[in-house]
């Protein structure tokens, strides 16, 4: 069922309901009007009769089968009227009279049957007299059935003629959409530019655009992994090209050229492992991969994994510093992401520091975050260097890394509401990543 029929039918349904309500409000206060108006004019011809017989002469006393017309007492057709004595005599009758006698025992408004039909009849006392007098109630509810319905015609081609509106304005309104939906449909299966449609509603505006960011997160995604392909082909080129070389020396040599082609096969083989799952990781990190396992790690927790991780157990060369007010909340953020975070920070700051120096890092708690201090010892970075050092693949000319390290910090800090700053200084680097803790 479509948008349209179904706002129809239901929008309609309800207008329908209620107009037939009001409808049988009107009509039935209608009915009670005209019947309240037919029984006035049985009491108006009464009155006028009374007014007529004081200036006729006087009546027989046994007026029975004395007949006046109509015209005479002034009786509206289809009316009967009777003029009886005290005693119940009949002394005057019009001759819309029926044969049977009206009954005029009872004083005001009554309903009788008289010739096998129903009658409304009013009787009212004048002097010694009492008039009477009555109409047909088939007459009475044929008129007030013609009345009703010259009244609910107009309200039922009212009806009608605001339905049809109602399904035009529901189009009208529905247009918009359908412009939307001609405008995706024209579109080329690869463009990704935002969608410009001219006189927009401001209902439908929030819609437009969601469609217009849905397709600039497409577009982001598909750079993204054509970025990821050319720098996965360009930087394994390297390394598979070192490692073919270096067996096929291997193959051709002996004794310990031999196995120096080998290590350097070997050592290109790891380098190639780490830089795969590089890759793998930040394809993971910008993806829409989730990463909460469930656990939850407080600040110094993750440093201590980071520092294994980086080490591969020796410790001796990170020096660990936390302060004695330092925060035991969890981390708002996977743990394996601020584990990842931190020990690829590490690993930078060991690669860049000599053996024989140390790798400071700090926890300092701000309010509910905490901030991880990386300080190393090496030669620093050029001020103009710091706004490459989260680019893919960008390394300065001591670097022996695969150039992906920083990147994944920083797509871990855009990810997870973290912030990153680096400080270079005449004696090393200094690295600062605030992550948000849980409020407890």
């Amino acid at each position: 069922m479509s948008l349209r029929l179904r706002l129809s039918l239901t929008l309609g349904a309800a207008f329908a309901l209620i107009w037939a309500l009001a409808a049988a409000w009107m009509l039935s206060d209608l009915r009670n009007q005209m019947m309240f108006s037919l029984d006035q004019r049985l009491v108006a011809s009464a009155r006028m009769v009374a007014g007529l017989l004081e200036q006729l002469p006087t009546l027989p006393s046994k007026g029975e089968g004395t007949h006046f017309s109509a015209e005479q007492l002034n009786i509206p057709g289809g009316m009967a009227c009777q003029v009886s004595s005290l005693r119940g005599e009949i002394l005057a009758r019009s001759h819309n009279n029926p044969e049977q006698a009206l009954e005029a025992e009872k004083m005001g408004f009554h309903d009788q049957m008289i010739d096998g039909a129903p009658w409304r009849s009013f009787t009212l006392a004048r002097g010694d007299v009492r008039i009477t007098t009555a109409d047909r109630q088939i007459e009475r509810e044929a008129l007030n059935m013609s009345i009703l319905l010259a009244a609910s015609v107009p309200v039922g081609v009212a009806l009608l003629g605001c339905l049809c509106l109602l399904w035009l304005g529901i189009g009208q309104g529905l247009a918009p959409l359908n412009r939307l939906r001609e405008a995706l449909m024209r579109r080329n299966a690869d463009s990704l530019e935002p969608l410009q449609i001219q006189a927009f509603p401001s209902e439908l505006k929030p819609l437009l655009e969601t469609q217009n960011q849905l397709f600039q997160r497409i577009g982001k995604t598909i750079e993204r992994e054509r970025r990821l392909t050319g720098d996965a082909a360009h930087e394994l080129r390297s390394p598979l090209t070192a490692i073919k070389t270096h067996l096929q020396v291997a193959r051709m040599t002996d004794g310990s050229a031999r196995d120096q082609s080998l290590a350097r096969a070997e050592e290109g083989a790891d380098r190639l492992h780490r830089t795969l799952e590089q890759l793998l990781l930040l394809a993971r990190v910008e993806g829409s991969l989730s990463f909460d396992d469930g656990s939850q790690y407080s600040a110094e927790q993750v440093a201590r994994l980071a520092i294994q991780d980086a080490t591969g157990g020796e410790r001796t060369r990170i020096q660990l510093q936390l302060p004695t007010d330092l925060s035991t909340a969890p981390l708002q953020m996977p743990a394996a992401l601020a584990i990842a975070a931190l020990r690829n920070l590490l690993d930078n700051a060991l690669r860049h520091t000599a053996e024989d120096c140390m790798v400071e890092l700090s926890l300092i708690t701000l309010g509910n975050r905490v901030r991880f201090v990386v300080r190393d010892h090496g030669p620093g970075i050029a001020p103009d260097d710091l706004q490459h050092l989260t680019q893919r693949f960008w390394r300065n000319g001591q670097s022996t890394g695969c150039g992906l390290g920083l990147a994944i910090v920083q797509a871990i800090v855009q990810r997870c509401d973290c912030a990153l700053h680096f400080d270079s200084r005449a004696d090393g680097l200094r690295v600062e990543l605030t992550m948000p803790l849980q409020r407890v």
